[in-house]
């Protein structure tokens, strides 16, 4: 609802009131103890995500024995609510982002009710932790815990330990027999050291798996590539060598997030043939090499394709054009499926780097198409077919070896956020067309070899100069000018000053062929006294000739 004003002091009088339920509202200020003075049946309290702060007395006992408490976002910090001491019944607690700062209490681990959900995250607690009494859902993510990963019971189903400082090793967690019905494991941004060991084969119901952003190190175990999971998350780590050709078994796969690791050899082909559920593809900065696998193309439902920072060579298959998820404009689901619905507000999330950054996607994960190929040693042109991937909101193949010329029809990829085709070879003009791309907010193509000038729109021209640095450019936004046939002015009149130069040669050619004449014939009449005599003779004989023929004319 949409409730807002106080909490009304008059519901600590309802003597009878078991539950009480204004979660999700806009309620705002002080909650006092006289609130709850005479709720003794109260069993259920269900009040997230409104604005209220509770701070009471160290010494305040509860009169109510609750199974539920659901306090999201209030504001009960900086201490740990020391009044929960006193809830001997405790099923499900939530108390997540209610700004705590301080060191997990012993008597809190302690506690004999066993959990069914604890929700603790996103607050600022510390100290370790060292068994864990929940049989269903913990969420511990975005603390400061410290210390090995803690103890856990067979039930548990969901596991969310995200953004902590968990340190050491996994084998104790993965390698417990009795973990049989673990559907996400979520473990990434902490400290975790040491190689992944090779004991999942009891894991048959592991659904969501993330460790990125760790320490670890070794190869990707033959067992883990037989869990069959929807999202595997490994980037950010240490880890090397090929990929294990066991992971052709986990044909659920929607997410596969590999990068910014150390992985080599070439990227498999057995990913385009079984992996045929993939959305999100991620092996950035690696060291895989060889050509793209024309399998790729039979990925249907892919939107993200990153091979970004590789050693990857050969040239763009024509065929992405088949990537029909790519080449579609209608983007139903904001969110990517999942196979598994809970009680719990999870959604599937990917770290993507679009317009030369690095973001978080989430609830909009599902409506981002991005294929980045920069950073290799592509060579070849830049097939045309490209242009028929019309639902892509950032191209990236900048960094490689490209040549020919920007094929025109990528002015029809209406919904182009990011374009970048800088540090390749490639020549031409600017399409007209890029004209049509109004919603590019982040475009490139500066250190290739392009001409003419920059096609007139108003998304080109609000990009700096930077973005067409490096060409032979001219037009807004540089202040280069052009020429009426669209030539850069620099380059015009170094065309005329090439002209100039060519007439000035040729003046220099005649005088020199002038001296050089003069100076065969005035030379040996200088030095040769019998040439010179000669020479006399005959101009005096001319001379008294034309004397003669005067006269007589005369």
């Amino acid at each position: 609802n949409q409730l807002n004003g106080t909490f009304p002091l008059c519901f600590g009088q309802l003597e009878s009131l078991e539950t009480l339920d204004f979660g999700y509202n806009l309620l705002e200020g002080v909650v006092l103890e006289t609130h709850f003075s005479h709720l003794t049946r109260l069993t259920t309290l269900k009040a997230s995500h409104n604005r209220l702060k509770f701070e009471p007395n160290s010494s305040w006992i509860p009169p109510f024995q609750c199974r539920i408490i659901e306090l999201g976002h209030w504001n009960l910090g900086p201490k740990f609510p020391h009044w929960l001491k006193f809830q001997k019944n405790l099923s499900s607690l939530d108390i997540s982002h209610v700004g705590i700062s301080d060191v997990m209490p012993t008597w809190f681990l302690n506690l004999p009710t066993l959990f069914e959900y604890l929700n603790l995250s996103s607050n600022q607690l510390t100290g370790e932790i060292s068994y864990l009494n929940v049989g269903d859902i913990v969420d511990l993510s975005s603390n400061s815990f410290t210390g090995p990963l803690p103890r856990v019971l067979s039930s548990l189903r969901f596991l969310f330990l995200s953004n902590n400082s968990f340190s050491g090793s996994l084998h104790q967690l993965i390698c417990n027999p009795s973990l049989t019905g673990m559907i996400t494991l979520y473990i990434d941004t902490n400290l975790l050291n040491g190689e992944i060991p090779d004991c999942w084969n009891h894991w048959d119901v592991l659904a969501y798996l993330n460790l990125g952003n760790n320490n670890l190190t070794g190869k990707i175990p033959l067992t883990l590539g037989q869990t069959n999971p929807s999202t595997l998350n490994l980037r950010n780590n240490r880890m090397f060598g090929e990929l294990p050709s066991t992971m052709q078994n986990s044909t659920n796969l929607i997410m596969l997030d590999l990068s910014e690791n150390h992985f080599n050899g070439s990227v498999p082909a057995w990913i385009g043939d079984k992996l045929s559920n993939l959305v999100v593809l991620s092996l950035r900065s690696n060291n895989f090499d060889g050509h793209i696998p024309h399998k790729i193309c039979d990925l249907q439902f892919l939107q993200n394709l990153d091979l970004a920072h590789n050693n990857i060579s050969g040239v763009i298959p024509k065929c992405f054009n088949n990537l029909s998820a790519m080449a579609t404009t209608n983007k139903t689901n904001n969110e990517l499926s999942t196979l598994y619905f809970i009680n719990y507000p999870f959604y599937l999330s990917a770290l993507l780097v679009l317009k030369g950054r690095e973001d978080e996607y989430g609830h909009t994960l599902g409506l981002v198409t991005n294929l980045d190929l920069s950073v290799n040693s592509l060579t070849g042109e830049i097939p045309k077919e490209i242009g028929s991937l019309v639902g892509l909101l950032s191209l990236n193949f900048s960094g490689n070896h490209l040549t020919g010329n920007i094929p025109d029809n990528i002015g029809n990829m209406k919904f182009l956020e990011s374009l970048d085709l800088a540090m390749n070879r490639l020549n031409g003009e600017i399409p007209p067309s890029f004209s049509k791309l109004n919603f590019l907010n982040h475009f490139n193509v500066s250190y290739n070899n392009l001409t003419g000038q920059i096609p007139t729109s108003t998304q080109l021209q609000s990009f700096e100069n930077l973005s067409y640095v490096g060409n032979h450019l001219c037009g807004p936004p540089l202040t280069k000018n052009c020429t009426t046939t669209g030539i850069p002015t620099d380059i015009a009149n170094n065309g005329s000053s090439s002209e100039g130069s060519k007439v000035n040669w040729l003046y220099v050619s005649i005088v020199l062929g002038f001296v050089m004449g003069f100076w065969s014939v005035v030379a040996p009449l200088f030095f040769i006294r019998s040439w010179r005599h000669a020479y006399y003779r005959k101009l005096d004989h001319v001379g008294r000739q034309l004397y003669v023929f005067w006269s007589i004319m005369g």
